[in-house]
């Protein structure tokens, strides 16, 4: 009997290309490259340039647009895990800290371990929403500065941005190429805090 896929497994990421200011394709990066392929064969393609993005991050992504993928590149079976106890995830690296930290840790429940893990649980939950702003303006921040850097009111979109101004951005952005403006504003989602009531 096959097994469902873990659900930690992350869903395939999805990107958004760009020719020039007009948006192309959006889905996986499979299909957005076919869609950049089509868009660049087509006789009104012009000279503007290609851009991709991850929608996650908002960062420029490459798109292979080599008409047919090296042979194996597709099909490829991943190879069979190594025998042994499983891979718990866990990353060891250089934690610098005062002695009388190192001192408390010693003295916590579990170890400095334990102690550090159960700290930075809390001020995950603690910080979430903070941390879900900041992450929305850098997302939208890594898509704006790769396309949008030669509109008008381009400063004073990222200046609103930062601020947590969406008035400020909407009326910065307000005379931009419709796919941009659009694409912007779907990444900027969050960006901005909970709405005020």
């Amino acid at each position: 009997m096959a097994s469902d896929p873990l659900p930690h497994e992350p869903a395939e990421p999805l990107v958004t290309a760009f020719l020039g200011h007009r948006r192309i394709g959006q889905g996986t990066r499979a299909a957005v490259t076919r869609a950049a392929r089509r868009a660049l064969a087509a006789p009104t393609a012009g000279s503007a340039p290609l851009l991709a993005f991850d929608d996650a991050s908002g960062a420029p992504v490459e798109l292979d647009l080599r008409q047919s993928p090296p042979a194996a590149a597709t099909g490829a079976a991943a190879p069979p895990p190594p025998p042994g106890r499983p891979r718990l995830g866990v990353v060891a690296r250089e934690v610098t800290l005062l002695p009388q930290h190192w001192e408390w840790l010693a003295l916590q429940p579990g170890g400095a371990s334990v102690a550090l893990r159960k700290l930075v649980h809390e001020a995950r939950r603690s910080l979430a929403a903070q941390d879900a702003v900041r992450a929305a303006q850098e997302r939208c921040y890594q898509f704006l500065r790769a396309i949008a850097g030669d509109l008008p009111g381009y400063e004073e979109a990222l200046r609103a941005l930062f601020r947590g101004d969406r008035a400020g951005f909407d009326a910065a952005t307000a005379g931009w190429p419709a796919d941009v403006l659009a694409h912007g504003r779907r990444l900027s989602e969050g960006a901005f805090g909970a709405p005020q009531d």
